[in-house]
């Protein structure tokens, strides 16, 4: 059983039908790597090991009976815990909620179970996703996320324990939440495939908000193919969250004939060598079947804005918690004090924040009209010291990168390994769509996972 969490969904499918292991097998090598490998990454918020039973018994049932709920069918999974699971503690990251539970599934852990996927456990996350402005990794009641390609190099956040998790095969598939890079810097950090939906194609009920009009749910695996299974059952209309409302379904497709792709001018400026010469590799590879243009997109604020929006919407979703004095109990002592500057934004500069959104929106859109995807360096480092302090990491050091012009304006995005840099950590590649190409994306990742073998790298022990 060693491997079989990180053989695949289509593998571990075939097996299950096959009768070559059950539901309950998986769950409970999930739950034992989870507790002797994802405690040692701090990867692990709870265990939920009674509710795994017991799902991982109805689904084998079901299966012997001859019941099957498609590709998720008896697979074992963690969920970031800013996710509501009934019968476990909801902590957000922060010790002076470890208490925190509610009486309903948020709507994707019940989609999930309903697909037939079995929640093995709450995964580690930053306290409040990062919400009180962080500035080093210790930031989490849980400690500090530990890579699993080198427990002295960090995760990335905030779903620190879903790219571990993820990375060191203790589950198949973790779910995990994006606002600014807490999925694509976690998968790139961890060599896995991480994916940032369409803001609105995956529903937040049952989720922490840190910013109502930017965060994103979507899955980290380690495989496209597989996220791209994950991403089937998630999506979806809800009526608890009016961003799904007007969303067109999510529907697997295929790969574009000779796609386009742009390639971001400068995007490897400031990188890492490493990071750079894996870039230009996965150039190649994606010029074998598509082809690549160059390309800028329109030189705005995206950061600044992206910033203004996050700090007054983060500051409106934890106003309670703040005046009610708990702050005091947070692990990273910037946090304690990290919101209350955020009170005291005018409401003019967050509607100025708002204006230069929908402006940036349009030209991003128009921008990349041409091309199925745009491609540049997901971080421009490596995974940075586990101590190491964000303003000495060197992870802001002038790569564009694609982080802020894709959150700000709602894209999807998928990360991807494409090799090995300093001390043999992972670097990896991020294609970014518009609006809704989220199928295609998704797609051309595929290909390139079909290409190479980067995405099936297991870290050392």
């Amino acid at each position: 059983m060693s491997d079989v969490l990180a053989c695949g969904l289509r593998e571990l499918g075939r097996r299950l039908r096959a009768g070559e292991t059950t539901p309950g097998a998986l769950a409970e090598e999930a739950l034992d790597r989870l507790e002797r490998d994802g405690r040692r990454l701090n990867a692990v918020a709870a265990l939920t090991i009674d509710r795994a039973m017991a799902e991982a018994d109805r689904v084998g049932r079901e299966l012997r009976a001859g019941i099957d709920r498609g590709p998720l069918h008896g697979i074992p999974y963690g969920a970031k815990d800013l996710l509501a699971a009934v019968g476990a503690p909801t902590t957000w990251g922060a010790a002076p909620l470890r208490g925190q539970s509610f009486a309903a599934d948020a709507v994707v852990v019940a989609r999930l179970r309903e697909a037939g996927a079995v929640l093995v456990g709450k995964l580690a996350t930053v306290e409040f996703a990062g919400g009180f402005g962080y500035e080093q990794p210790d930031a989490a009641w849980t400690g500090p996320g530990r890579n699993p390609w080198d427990p002295e190099c960090w995760t990335c956040g905030s779903s620190s324990g879903s790219g571990a998790a993820v990375a060191a095969g203790l589950v198949p598939f973790a779910i995990g939440s994006e606002t600014w890079g807490s999925i694509t810097c976690p998968a790139a950090y961890c060599g896995v495939t991480g994916f940032r939906p369409t803001y609105g194609l995956v529903p937040r009920t049952g989720a922490m908000a840190l910013s109502w009009t930017m965060d994103k749910l979507g899955p980290l695996a380690l495989r496209a193919e597989d996220g791209e299974q994950v991403l089937a059952a998630i999506a979806g209309p809800d009526v608890s969250d009016p961003s799904t409302l007007h969303r067109p379904p999510f529907v697997p497709g295929p790969l574009p004939v000779r796609p386009r792709i742009g390639a971001l001018r400068d995007a490897a400026k400031g990188a890492e060598p490493e990071v750079a010469a894996a870039f230009q590799r996965s150039l190649t590879l994606l010029a074998e079947f598509a082809d690549v243009v160059e390309i800028d997109l329109p030189d705005l604020p995206y950061g600044a804005a992206a910033s203004m929006i996050i700090h007054a919407e983060s500051a409106a979703a934890f106003e309670e918690f703040v005046e009610a004095g708990l702050a005091v109990g947070l692990a990273a002592p910037e946090d304690r004090l990290g919101m209350v500057e955020r009170f005291a934004i005018p409401a003019v500069d967050y509607l100025r924040a708002l204006r230069v959104r929908r402006v940036a929106g349009r030209a991003v859109d128009t921008a990349l009209a041409d091309v199925d995807a745009v491609v540049a360096p997901t971080q421009p480092t490596v995974a940075t010291g586990i101590a190491a302090r964000f303003d000495e990491a060197g992870e802001e050091d002038g790569s564009p990168g694609l982080g802020a012009v894709g959150n700000l304006c709602g894209l999807p995005a998928v990360s991807l390994p494409n090799g090995f840099g300093r001390g043999g950590l992972p670097t990896a590649v991020e294609l970014m769509g518009r609006a809704d190409s989220d199928a295609t994306l998704l797609a051309i990742a595929a290909e390139v996972q079909r290409r190479s073998d980067w995405h099936l790298a297991r870290p050392p022990g």
